[in-house]
């Protein structure tokens, strides 16, 4: 593995699991890889001291919420080393959800969630075509969310081995 990070099959396995189905009790992974709960909890805290695993998020319906609209945005600087800078400032927007420093003609990427087209155009207007360093915006707005899963980091050999299709229950 990439700089200097050791994990094993068990590791892989654990996060397979977990990147599925974050509310199943390490108990009940333990059970499907027949090894005990402290073994999961063990591993689980070296995942998360070596930075694998950086965090634990709830996914939501933003829909449900009120927020009707996903845009992504290509966003042109006027000098690629104002990134940082870039960055700082969209991190303060509240509708920016992602942000990535890309190859091609955008020098980034973001993904933002607004209400209706009305927010995304004051969210465009009055916030990010504000930043200094910004030269312009491209924005792409989502009709529909075809794919959203997990990257598979474990063969489907591995899948059948330790119940992944129970673990997908909601």
């Amino acid at each position: 593995m990439n700089k200097g990070i050791e994990i094993d099959r068990l590791d892989k396995q654990i996060l397979s699991i977990l990147m599925r189905n974050a509310k199943m009790a390490y108990t009940e992974i333990a059970k499907k890889l027949f090894v005990s709960g402290g073994t999961i909890h063990v591993r689980m805290k070296k995942l998360e001291d070596v930075g694998i695993v950086k965090g634990y998020n709830l996914s939501v319906d933003h829909g449900k919420l009120g927020y009707d609209i996903c845009a992504y945005l290509g966003i042109y600087l006027d000098k690629s080393s104002l990134y940082e800078e870039v960055a700082k400032e969209l991190e303060k927007i509240p509708e920016v959800v992602e942000a990535h420093y890309t190859t091609g003609l955008y020098n980034i990427f973001a993904r933002v969630f607004c209400k209706d087209t009305a927010h995304l155009k004051e969210v465009l207007h009055d916030k990010i075509q504000n930043i200094p360093g910004i030269q312009r915006t491209e924005t792409f707005i989502s009709l529909q969310e075809s794919i959203n899963r997990p990257l598979e980091i474990v063969s489907e050999d591995d899948d059948d081995e330790i119940g992944y299709h129970e673990a997908e229950e909601s």
